[in-house]
């Protein structure tokens, strides 16, 4: 975390966190591997083990040919993954008069007169509006104490607690009169993928938010409070 006077502070990895994701992944699945390898003579001779047929095959093959592939293709899934990793990276800069959130190429920017409150939930940093209407929702594994730090020095309602509206959700289920029209079918579709397609769900939640239906997934269910419906994003 790092503050500056003219630019608010910046929640984001560290260096050592970079680092640690750059090379520990490759050589954390590269042991993976190497273990798999070791593991393969023995597995193959268990009649009742799964994928019978891989682990076999990687019996059959020779010494040191096995180690050098199982090393090489260990580090090459580690690199996959850290790219995948750095490109999912989130930012959060939090400055007196707007906070911006940063992911990969895209950012969002709200103003500070627009905000009610900020927690996080289960696992996302959210923005609410002075009605209760969820403004912005963004995935992060930053650290929760930071970014409350960050928040509280530049003067936003934060909420070290989690949502403050948490007991006021009902359990969805089809046809209830009480939802906005459309929004039964926005959830309809969002249930067929909730655990399967993030990306998808996270746009029919901001579907749902610009209808005044907030929404929170627990347990595998979706579970809804209505807000007043959402703004439309501040341009960035």
């Amino acid at each position: 975390m790092t503050t500056d006077p003219h630019d608010g502070t910046l929640v984001a990895r560290s260096t050592g966190e970079r680092l640690l994701l750059a090379v520990g992944l490759p050589v954390l699945a590269a042991a993976v591997a190497e273990a798999v390898n070791l593991l393969a003579p023995a597995v193959a001779g268990l009649p009742w083990a799964p994928l019978q047929g891989p682990f076999r095959l990687v019996a059959r093959l020779p010494e040191p040919y096995t180690t050098i592939g199982a090393v090489l293709l260990g580090v090459l899934v580690g690199l996959l993954l850290a790219l995948v990793a750095a490109a999912e990276e989130v930012a959060v800069r939090v400055s007196d008069a707007a906070v911006t959130i940063t992911r990969d190429k895209a950012v969002r920017t709200v103003r500070r007169a627009e905000i009610g409150a900020v927690f996080v939930a289960d696992g996302d940093l959210v923005l609410l509006g002075a009605g209760t209407e969820e403004l912005a929702r963004q995935s992060v594994d930053l650290d929760a104490g930071k970014l409350g730090a960050a928040f509280v020095r530049h003067g936003y309602p934060w909420h070290p607690d989690g949502d403050p509206h948490s007991e006021q959700y009902r359990r969805w289920v089809p046809g209830l009169p009480e939802l906005p029209a459309a929004a039964d079918a926005l959830l309809t579709a969002r249930a067929g993928v909730v655990g399967k397609d993030a990306d998808d769900a996270a746009e029919l939640r901001t579907e749902l938010a610009a209808l005044g239906v907030v929404v929170s997934d627990r347990d595998g269910r979706q579970h809804y409070r209505l807000s007043p419906p959402r703004r439309s994003p501040v341009p960035d």
